[in-house]
């Protein structure tokens, strides 16, 4: 069975700094890509970073130079560090996963909350 555990969440000031971590478990990490994915109240969804498997990244351009996104196979997890954050990056965030061979299943992680005071 397919898990991803968020941490590292809370509240923290305007340009101020988190780093949240997802821990997978049931997957052979080193063959999916993940990803990183917030809502805020009242807004739909959105991708905020993503790595392949082979460690390409992206990012939503409302984070690039702020945020970064990275992986470690050896422990099954992926990081998404914040920097200079904003309130407007107030938001639930949600780690995903997906194989490289079954691309259009997705898996979600029960979320973390990310709360940033100006």
């Amino acid at each position: 069975q397919v898990q991803l555990v968020e941490a590292g969440g809370g509240l923290v000031q305007h340009g101020g700094s988190l780093r949240l971590s997802c821990a997978a478990s049931g997957i052979i990490f080193s063959i999916y890509a993940m990803g990183w994915y917030r809502q805020a109240p009242g807004k739909q969804r959105e991708l905020v970073a993503g790595i392949t498997s082979g460690g390409r990244t992206n990012y939503a351009d409302s984070v690039k130079g702020r945020f970064t996104i990275s992986r470690d196979n050896a422990k099954n997890t992926v990081y998404l560090q914040m920097n200079s954050l904003k309130p407007e990056d107030t938001a639930v965030y949600y780690c995903t996963g997906n194989s490289d061979y079954a691309p259009q299943m997705v898996n979600w992680g029960q979320g973390t909350q990310v709360t940033v005071s100006s």
